[in-house]
């Protein structure tokens, strides 16, 4: 198999011929992506489950909207929380995945991190991919790829992402983001 160039940190937006209802306007952060595949989480879909619904000791440390968030399809019975930590050292319970983005061990104590958190997102589940099939989905067309910012994980209208993030591209990504929803009704 060839050695597969890391995607890690990078966003994933979904094009307007993805057809999978999973990922209809997605735009998914990628937490991990190597030879063994890829797992990433929907960055905006969010529920309308309050985090003080499931994880009441993180709920105060939750960004706005303080709901939990639909990481893809997989395993939604589970529980990750992104974060955004500005500075070079993260706190103990937060590991970098790219540039000030982290995950958060849940496991730990929300106190270990409070001072520290710029921003944290809880998501259910993940969005996942097996060896070689992102790099499919990304031949075929399926995905745009993009830098990620810091902001993506903590938008305060996460509906809006997919157009906010196609549109700062400098690129003719730009112009997809007036892609109409249903472009029968033109």
């Amino acid at each position: 198999m060839t050695e597969v160039s890391s995607l890690t940190g990078r966003l994933l937006v979904a094009s307007p011929a993805l057809a999978d209802p999973n990922f209809d306007r997605a735009v998914v952060l990628l937490i991990d992506h190597d030879d063994e595949g890829s797992l990433g989480v929907v960055l905006n879909r969010p529920t309308p489950v309050g985090v003080r619904d499931i994880l009441l000791p993180w709920a105060g440390l939750a960004g706005d909207p303080d709901v939990v968030f639909q990481g893809g399809p997989v395993s939604l019975d589970s529980a990750l929380g992104v974060a955004v930590i500005p500075g070079d050292e993260g706190p103990l319970g937060w590991r970098r995945v790219h540039g000030a983005i982290g995950l958060v061990d849940l496991e730990a104590p929300p106190e270990l991190l409070a001072a520290a958190l710029g921003s944290l997102r809880i998501f259910a589940g993940y969005s996942g991919w097996g060896p070689g099939q992102l790099e499919e989905e990304l031949e075929s067309g399926a995905w745009y790829v993009v830098e990620s910012e810091p902001g993506d994980v903590s938008s305060p209208e996460p509906e809006s992402l997919w157009r906010a993030v196609l549109r700062r591209q400098r690129s003719k990504l730009a112009m997809i983001a007036t892609y109409p929803d249903d472009p029968s009704l033109n």
